[in-house]
């Protein structure tokens, strides 16, 4: 039976190890928390869910922008004889980016990066301290002529398509299949208003977060305070979704009321995992044991210890 020091001491074990792997996930991604549980199925690519898709109850790492300080856009990835073509991120074409709507403190949104819109023809803000712009949009984000953080957006650039130097953005992803819709993902007149990024969950149907903004049959998403979310900008970007864990953050969704999202498969493949999990540190203590008895050392201790006991 193991005393209370013996508790108290592998407590501290468990602790310290627990220690060692955030800080080496922190050391590796550069965020904190350095991973997030996915609640929703909003980027599911089959209804009961497959490795290296995002499902529910995944755990996925969020990579700072500081280490990948180039996010690709779905554009980039597609743009035939570009120099990101090819480029793939859990399952796709483009990276999936962790973002704050209109950064708000509402749970953040993971979702894949279609486009990106960028300032091309600008103006100086008649008055940048009140954000005043005698024609274009009002940008925080893009530099002025002057060098300095905000200006006033008149064309955009969308970078992967032959959009330059345009008053709105119009594309079409011909090879993106949306149900229902025969002529696939489109961009409509998006006038972004500020540089930043359209985004889409891989399960909602092209059913772009940006809304009609976008593409008028879109519903999009809304913040905490029923505004709709606008073009991401960089500055609410938490993070690039890296590698994932699938199932293991499906226990903290068992507790919430997003548990319905699981499916069935992700609860059993769970279930394995955890038997897998068990059965593996029983064999290891075990053969650990066989070990340390056939040991000379230990054979050797176990003598002298017997022979100090007949002596006393």
């Amino acid at each position: 039976m193991a005393t209370p020091l013996g508790w108290i001491r592998e407590a501290l074990l468990a602790i310290g190890l627990i220690s060692l792997l955030v800080i080496g996930l922190w050391a590796t991604t550069g965020t904190v928390p350095p991973m997030v549980v996915v609640e929703s199925s909003s980027m599911m690519h089959d209804s009961e869910g497959e490795v290296g898709a995002i499902d529910p109850g995944d755990l996925v790492l969020v990579m700072s922008t500081s280490r990948r300080t180039k996010i690709i856009s779905m554009a980039e990835a597609m743009e035939e004889g570009g120099e990101l073509e090819g480029w793939e991120s859990h399952g796709k074409p483009g990276d999936v980016i962790i973002y704050k709507k209109n950064g708000g403190i509402d749970t953040p949104v993971i979702h894949r990066v279609i486009l990106e819109a960028v300032a091309n023809g600008t103006v100086t803000p008649t008055d940048r301290s009140r954000q005043l712009c005698s024609e274009g949009s009002w940008d925080p984000i893009s530099i002025d002529a002057d060098g300095l953080a905000g200006t006033c957006v008149l064309t955009w650039d969308a970078p992967g398509t032959t959009v330059l130097n345009q008053v709105s953005i119009n594309w079409s992803f011909d090879n993106v299949e949306c149900p229902g819709n025969p002529h696939g993902l489109m961009v409509q007149e998006w006038d972004p208003g500020h540089a930043g990024y359209l985004t889409l969950g891989d399960n909602n149907r092209c059913d772009v977060d940006q809304g009609s903004q976008a593409y008028p049959l879109a519903g999009g998403l809304t913040d905490e305070n029923g505004d709709r979310v606008t073009a991401v900008r960089s500055d609410w970007v938490v993070g690039v979704a890296g590698a994932e864990l699938p199932w293991l953050g499906t226990i903290k969704l068992a507790a919430s009321s997003n548990s319905a999202q699981v499916t069935g498969h992700s609860w059993r493949m769970l279930g394995a995992t955890a038997v897998i999990l068990l059965l593996g540190t029983f064999v290891v203590e075990r053969a650990t044991e066989k070990l340390l008895i056939g040991a000379p050392e230990i054979a050797q201790a176990n003598e002298e210890q017997a022979k100090n006991t007949e002596e006393e």
